[in-house]
């Protein structure tokens, strides 16, 4: 990740740098140069601190400047040893800056063994953490007794070097194949005792698990689409699907739609009541009774809804560690990705930023060990395409497509050709109320296309009545057209029967 551009104090002298309040910088001299020492005496150290050490690591600059050097002839794949490191030094102009030929000797004549070398490397990492920590919360400190500054865009900043600071320290090593064997063996198991073998948590819809197992944990998915095909409208069905059928906790993250026009299309889902209807409050007696019969599952259903706009990816992992701490969701759900950003990090364009959220993203999904779905927007390209196949999307069709196509396990696109009033495929299927999702990437699986009914009246997606697919036999919607009129007269329709209850929304 890119270093943090929150706003600096002015420099300090190197006194004031070393002393904070009084306090002694922490720091572990005489592990410093022991550990230097052993690098020049013994070739195979390096390897052994190098995913521990950095040359800011050390508190001492002749030793920051000795290791660069260490790091260098390693990188070259050269010998290192008195005689090498100083000849590098030499080369690089920092001889002087490292303490001189004399010094670089004293260090290597200080140890014998290069034993323990991991262990002293430790301590002068936590160290430098510990130093990094103070220099952080002093500016910050400073910056907040400013009072030119933007509070808010200063905690944005002062959360965003925390996490970079904080992923420093997330080191993971290496396991024996004996010890992830028996994890996946045991994962086998547990996906047998399942219903259909599901490996992942089930979607809902029978044909997308069957090709995915259910969505995997630790997998970054993006489901992409033009505007206008039904991102939310899918995401919404499918958080119905986990949380109020199967009462698996989801968190959603909004930053286009309130946490209320949510709850209103999800009302709409469970209820099968028309949204426009319930915009206006126009119910017939029978769908007030509808409406009290049925939201009660939606009232006890585990959602999580979050509408914060312009939302950060600091932001994001923060709330993410707390919804999976405290209510140990199974996933998570943003709409969309395009509309999150990287606050406190400056980037020379848009895509390096989408590159830099996309990967965070992956890696959250990782350290939570949970699915986390990305709605995408798609570029206009899909949009000068002509016929049936023209039309789907693919991959280059993904907005900022390099980075988001690499970092995701799972690619999928929701296209609906009745949209473009495409109302057969090429073998002369019947696509009125069809809606396709697209798996383009697939990193541990198969791809393939998978086709969902879709009712716009009510945002709806749901698997396909029985049948085959795409023959006339799913329930066909006027998608853009005027909604039909409905069974019972406008007249009927009036305002909530005294006996509904009284919900909190």
């Amino acid at each position: 990740m890119a270093d943090s551009q929150v706003r600096r104090s002015p420099k300090k002298t190197q006194t004031e740098q070393n002393v904070v309040l009084n306090h002694l910088q922490p720091q572990a001299l005489e592990l410093e140069e022991a550990v230097i020492g052993a690098l020049m005496i013994e070739q195979d150290a390096f390897p052994k601190v190098s995913d521990i050490l950095t040359a800011d690591s050390f508190y001492d600059h002749r030793h920051k400047v000795i290791y660069e050097a260490v790091a260098a002839l390693s990188l070259n794949q050269r010998p290192i040893d008195i005689l090498t490191v100083t000849e590098q030094l030499k080369s690089s102009g920092t001889l002087d800056e490292a303490g001189g030929p004399l010094y670089v000797t004293q260090l290597a004549g200080k140890v014998t063994t290069s034993a323990h070398i991991d262990y002293h490397a430790r301590i002068i990492s936590q160290k430098a953490m510990a130093r990094e920590l103070i220099s952080f919360t002093s500016e910050v400190q400073s910056q907040a007794f400013d009072e030119t500054n933007d509070i808010s865009e200063l905690l944005n900043d002062a959360e965003s070097r925390l996490f970079q600071i904080a992923h420093k320290s997330v080191k993971k090593d290496y396991e024996s194949i004996e010890v992830v064997l028996g994890q996946s063996v045991e994962r086998i198991r547990t996906a047998s005792k399942r219903a259909q073998g599901m490996s992942g948590l089930a979607s809902g819809f029978r044909e997308l698990d069957n090709i995915t197992s259910g969505w995997q944990n630790s997998d970054l998915i993006i489901l992409a689409a033009r505007p206008a095909m039904g991102k939310t409208a899918f995401a919404l069905s499918m958080a119905k699907n986990i949380a109020v059928n199967n009462e698996q906790a989801v968190a959603l993250f909004s930053l286009e739609m309130s946490n209320v026009q949510l709850v209103n299309r999800l009302i709409s889902s469970v209820c099968e009541i028309p949204g426009s209807k319930l915009r206006d409050g126009r119910l017939a007696p029978y769908e007030w009774n509808v409406l009290d019969s049925k939201i009660n599952a939606l009232q006890k259903a585990p959602i999580f809804l979050d509408d914060t706009p312009q939302l950060s990816i600091t932001e994001f992992r923060t709330k993410a560690l707390r919804l999976k701490k405290e209510h140990d969701v199974k996933l998570i759900i943003i709409d969309y990705l395009q509309l999150m950003n990287a606050s406190g990090i400056r980037f020379g364009n848009r895509q390096e930023e989408i590159s830099t959220i996309s990967r965070n993203l992956k890696g959250i999904a990782k350290e939570l060990d949970i699915p986390i779905i990305a709605l995408s927007q798609l570029n206009r390209g899909v949009e000068g395409r002509e016929g049936y196949e023209g039309k789907r999307p693919m991959l280059s069709d993904l907005r900022e497509s390099g980075a988001i196509e690499q970092d995701a396990d799972i690619v999928c696109f929701i296209h609906r050709p009745e949209y473009y009033k495409i109302y057969e495929d090429n073998n002369h299927n019947d696509l009125h109320g069809i809606a396709e999702i697209i798996i383009a990437k697939h990193r541990n699986g198969g791809v393939g296309d998978v086709r969902l009914s879709f009712r716009s009246d009510l945002a709806l997606f749901d698997n396909l009545g029985g049948g085959e697919p795409g023959k006339g036999n799913v329930r066909k919607s006027k998608m853009n057209d005027e909604e039909p009129v409905p069974d019972d007269p406008l007249s009927s329709a009036g305002p909530a029967p005294d006996n509904m209850g009284d919900y909190p929304f």
